[in-house]
């Protein structure tokens, strides 16, 4: 019994592998770069509180024009303390 699922597994990692080696042919073929997925999802763009540092998605991110430039910040906690140093 023992025999059997050592066999059914190592076959399964030989297929898995085999597959893997398939896959990256077929992508390299396509003249993707190696380790490149094809993924539709869009880039996200991050911005750095001046605050704390903190990286935020500029969609999620609060921000503050001052001297024509605008300020991105992860809280209101960080707004408010930029907006007293300026």
């Amino acid at each position: 019994m023992l025999r059997f699922i050592l066999l059914t597994l190592l076959l399964i990692l030989v297929a898995r592998a085999f597959w893997r080696i398939v896959d990256g042919v077929i992508e390299a073929a396509r003249g993707a770069p190696p380790g490149h997925r094809n993924s539709n999802a869009p880039a996200v763009t991050l911005v750095r509180d001046p605050v704390c540092g903190t990286h935020v998605p500029q969609r999620a991110a609060l921000s503050l024009t001052s001297g024509g430039s605008t300020h991105y910040f992860c809280s209101e906690q960080c707004r408010t303390e930029f907006a007293k140093r300026s």
